[in-house]
């Protein structure tokens, strides 16, 4: 009788572990900060200064810029994580929303 070969299996501890999260937390992550920001007011200053400046030298600024602040969020999140809840952060962001709200009711645009 003749076997199938099996795929070979990962050896180290990134193979293994690569395969399974950087698809899943990659592409979660691209989702969101892709919806997220499309058709931002960053966005419309980025086009607007890629109309008069340098393109190139724009993409560099922006993708740099973005991945420092994301990467600032990330930590702030992490270290948020450590001193509060997920279930207080939904709350009091829920409770912030409102009180934008009621401001933009009271006092207008």
């Amino acid at each position: 009788k003749r076997r199938d070969k099996k795929p070979d299996k990962p050896k180290t501890f990134f193979e293994k572990n690569l395969r399974r999260i950087i698809p899943v937390v990659f592409g979660q992550a691209f989702a969101l900060t892709f919806l997220a920001e499309w058709g931002d007011r960053s966005q419309i200053a980025t086009i607007a200064l890629a109309s008069s400046k340098d393109p190139f030298g724009v993409t560099i600024g922006g993708t740099l810029g973005h991945a420092f602040c994301t990467g600032l969020a990330v930590i702030g999140g992490r270290l948020l994580a450590t001193k509060i809840s997920e279930q207080q952060v939904a709350f009091f962001g829920g409770l912030l929303f409102w009180a934008f709200a009621i401001h933009e009711i009271w006092v207008g645009p």
